[in-house]
């Protein structure tokens, strides 16, 4: 069962995403030539007008194929209903749709969970004996507003900033009886390899509907500095293969996470698998906006150039740019999907 939930919630991931481009394609008189989630041979599929509508056999991904948007002959005019017969500000919509939907499924997400259990506050209910945070000063009751220049909303903020810290030294503000105090921390590394600073936090806030749209701008937000804080540690160095996950990692941390919530009941579920949803479905459309060759931002890059020239970059040369992208990915995701096996197989 925990195979079929990591496929439904990847496909979900990958569905939203395509229905971006797909709608926003068919919103500006673009012709999709085929919709698709997975890759590989098709295992189910029917065509509806111009349309062909498919699942293949490998669910790692899915295509939104629309009409002539590989077009590399540089002479011939664009179809009437191809993707390069329409504005270059039509066109930026159009990739542009895929990562925003992401982000709109992730904030969907969050107002869930937020609707459900509400979100803990920087409040601390414990600090742990000959701890930094302990060392610093640092009290029960105690409530942190920030840490370097970062504000801090939830307490979640404040742990994923101390686990991302690498070690330096931290500069907190917190607020005790009404007064406003700063404090330095330098956080310690644990046995389970985590950075922490001894700390007990978990002062339940439950939104009102309005509180909810809030938040769930942040969380998904939080999110998103999540990912390029993470990407910085992986170019640094700060970050082992241990740490990095691909799809089959993914599948197997999704998988784990129902096995494990599916013992509490049917809200547990529906909390771990927003909670996956949210983190994947942010990182899915940050990754997607990042200025490489073959995937959304490389090719919103192109379109940026075209706006600003007034005309097209060689469509032969945007090719070739982005197949070879398209390789070094491919060639990526092999070695991703390679540790993935190694860590879980332990060869």
């Amino acid at each position: 069962m925990s195979i079929i939930v990591a496929i439904l919630v990847f496909g979900a991931i990958v569905l939203f995403h395509e229905y971006g481009h797909f709608i926003v394609a068919r919103k500006n008189g673009i012709i999709v030539d085929e919709f698709m989630i997975g890759f590989g041979p098709k295992i189910v599929g029917f065509k509806r007008g111009d349309t062909t509508y498919s699942i293949r056999i490998l669910p790692l991904g899915g295509a939104c194929m629309m009409r002539g948007e590989d077009e590399d002959d540089p002479d011939a005019p664009p179809e009437p209903g191809s993707f390069n017969s329409k504005s270059v500000w039509a066109r930026m919509a159009v990739i542009f749709a895929g990562p925003f939907f992401n982000f709109i499924m992730a904030f969907v997400c969050a107002a869930i969970i937020l609707s459900i259990s509400g979100y803990t506050s920087g409040g601390i209910l414990e600090v742990q004996e000959d701890s930094p945070a302990a060392e610093a000063g640092l009290e029960s009751g105690d409530v942190i507003t920030k840490v370097d220049s970062t504000r801090v909303v939830t307490f979640s903020d404040f742990s994923m900033y101390v686990a991302l810290s690498s070690g330096k030294d931290l500069d907190v503000t917190y607020e005790r009886g009404g007064e406003k105090y700063e404090t330095t921390i330098t956080p310690e590394l644990t046995d389970d390899g985590v950075y922490r600073i001894g700390i007990v936090g978990g002062v339940v806030v439950k939104p009102g509907p309005l509180g909810v749209l809030g938040m769930s701008f942040h969380e998904v937000g939080a999110n998103i500095r999540l990912v390029y804080r993470s990407l910085e540690l992986m170019i640094s160095g700060k970050v082992s293969k241990n740490d990095i996950s691909g799809p089959v990692g993914m599948f197997q941390i999704i998988g784990e996470s129902y096995s494990e919530a599916a013992q509490y009941g049917a809200v547990a579920v529906i909390l771990t698998i927003s909670n996956l949803i949210l983190l994947l479905s942010a990182n899915l459309g940050v990754m997607n906006l990042l200025p490489i060759p073959a995937l959304d931002g490389g090719r919103l890059v192109f379109l940026v150039i075209e706006a600003i020239r007034g005309k097209p970059v060689p469509r032969e040369m945007e090719g070739r740019v982005h197949f070879i992208g398209f390789v070094c990915l491919m060639i990526l995701m092999v070695l991703i999907m390679y540790n993935d096996f190694a860590r879980i197989f332990g060869f």
